[in-house]
């Protein structure tokens, strides 16, 4: 632990716990009663009333200097500038009411030349724990010279916004100010709050630098092939980079230059529900001392974990150092890309195991981001429900959706990429009649897709959404390949096609003007 001068900040803390050693963090978090430790020695921690992030009450300011570069609207809604100060100041004010706070100073990207130097200040010991895992750790001299940094995160949680002055109408408020390089967090302990914050301020920066900022997964063959792989929440983007025969350069957020591609985090942050040692070997060994499970369900004299217990929510986590990945590339980096993979899980059953893209195609799915939710993971929800995320990552996308998939085609065209389509989802019909892709098959269209053997098979043109599906895959059953092959009534299985057909079209709408005509025609016929 190093000492730091936080007066610039405004915060007095008698004692300050600058970059604390793990066992130190593990030991407070237990002492202070924020977590037990897991029967393999990870910390099991609990976020409290929100168990995921509170999009609805993210704000951003909008200032003079960033106003004409933010994609305005439901994703980045606006908060003036004395709104900002006063979340700010209720987060410093309960700041200095602790005897003892925490301070992670760490760096966000691995590539020289964009990286940028982040500063947390957070209540729990939980919290910094995590983000020493998620940031990328200073060496014992690069935090003797880290100086000022570049954006701070006050992370008080623990208390709540003035739902009056907030700027949402919340006791949550997620407020990020680009002008004074500041993220305030008050009325949530959500840990992923502050990764995501990160996330959306080089969402932000890169650009600037024409540089590419994607929420995607990336690892490397033998053959220093790179790949990406885009895709929400619960399509595969970590279970399937974490490939024993591959590198991996990083499981969530990544950057493309014209060197290639880089990470922006030091640690993943990978889904643990259903996990088994089994299914995800790398994963699940790296839930070990150092680690954070958030908001599992464990037995309380055993201390193991039941990861299939999701009675406080589906969205349960681990984060880890990168290095607890045995195949990790250290440090993060990797040349162009191959292969650009987008994941969707698609619950309508309809979307073939895997398709070959177009260019433009690339772009129209890139730009569209989908994936389907299943009946039963949320109030309300009892028939599959299409879900749109520009970029496969709106939630954290600063500027319009076109400045990100203008330089994903420049990058592909640079690159001489090839981009694929890969449905984790269902198979035979729709959730609740079909069955789920199986992650054996799922595995194989991936090797055959890095190995090249899926170039070298017949290619037929899906008649309604245009894209190229294969005849044929090594290790995977032909007649699954043709999603109308597998489904007991083909007139459903048109009807349900259409239907979706319509849902891209209807979301599309709103991207239409500024996609192109080449680009709006490579969406499915209606």
């Amino acid at each position: 632990m190093t000492t730091v001068d936080l007066s610039k900040h405004g915060l007095h803390a008698a004692h300050v716990l600058r970059n604390a050693d793990p066992a130190v963090l593990v030991e407070q978090a237990i002492r202070r009663g924020e977590g037990e430790l897991s029967s393999t020695g990870a910390l099991i921690a609990r976020s409290g009333a929100k168990t995921g992030r509170s999009p609805k009450d993210k704000r951003v300011v909008r200032a003079p200097g960033s106003e004409n570069d933010v994609w305005w609207g439901s994703v980045n809604i606006a908060i003036d500038d004395p709104t900002f100060v006063i979340n700010r100041q209720r987060a410093v004010d309960f700041l200095n009411t602790r005897d003892q706070i925490y301070v992670v100073d760490g760096f966000a990207g691995w590539a020289d030349g964009y990286r940028i130097k982040v500063r947390v200040v957070c209540l729990n010991a939980y919290h910094a724990l995590f983000m020493h895992n998620m940031l990328i750790r200073p060496t014992a001299e690069q935090l003797a010279t880290f100086g000022d940094p570049d954006y701070v995160i006050y992370n008080a949680g623990l208390l709540p916004a003035d739902p009056h002055s907030s700027g949402t109408g919340s006791p949550t408020a997620v407020s990020l100010c680009f002008e004074r390089r500041e993220l305030v967090i008050l009325g949530t302990q959500y840990a992923g709050e502050m990764k995501k914050g990160v996330f959306t301020i080089m969402n932000y920066l890169m650009p600037k630098q024409d540089v590419l900022s994607m929420h995607c997964s990336a690892n490397e063959g033998p053959d220093s092939d790179v790949s990406l792989f885009f895709g929400l929440s619960g399509t595969g983007k970590t279970t399937l980079s974490a490939d024993p025969r591959r590198m991996l350069i990083g499981d969530d957020e990544h950057c493309w230059t014209d060197d290639g591609v880089f990470n922006i985090e030091g640690g993943c942050y990978a889904k643990a529900i259903d996990l088994t040692e089994e299914r995800e070997p790398e994963i699940f060994r790296a839930i070990r001392y150092g680690s954070v499970l958030e908001n599992v369900v464990y037995d309380p004299s055993s201390r193991v974990v039941d990861y299939t217990d999701s009675s406080i929510t589906e969205n349960t986590r681990c984060s880890y150092p990168i290095e607890y990945i045995p195949n990790a590339k250290i440090p993060c980096v990797g040349g162009q890309p191959k292969n650009v993979i987008f994941l969707t899980c698609d619950a309508f059953g309809v979307l073939p195991p895997v398709s070959r893209l177009t260019p433009e195609q690339a772009m129209y799915h890139f730009i569209s981001g989908y994936t389907a939710k299943v009946a039963g993971t949320e109030m309300g929800v009892t028939e599959p429900e299409a879900t749109f995320s520009a970029c496969f990552g709106a939630a954290f996308m600063v500027w319009h959706p076109a400045k990100y998939a203008e330089l994903l085609a420049e990058r592909i065209e640079k690159s001489g990429a090839r981009a694929w389509l890969v449905n984790t989802g269902w198979s035979g019909g729709a959730y609740g009649t079909g069955a789920r892709m199986s992650l054996r098959h799922t595995r194989a269209i991936i090797d055959a897709i890095h190995d090249g053997s899926l170039e070298n098979v017949e290619f037929v043109t899906d008649q309604r959404f245009g894209f190229g599906v294969p005849t044929s895959c090594p290790n995977v059953p032909a007649e699954i390949l043709t999603p109308r092959n597998t489904w007991a009534n083909g007139d459903a299985y048109e009807q349900t096609a259409k239907k979706l057909a319509d849902l891209f079209h209807k979301n599309f709408e709103k991207y239409a003007e500024v996609a192109g005509a080449k680009i709006r025609g490579a969406g499915p016929q209606i």
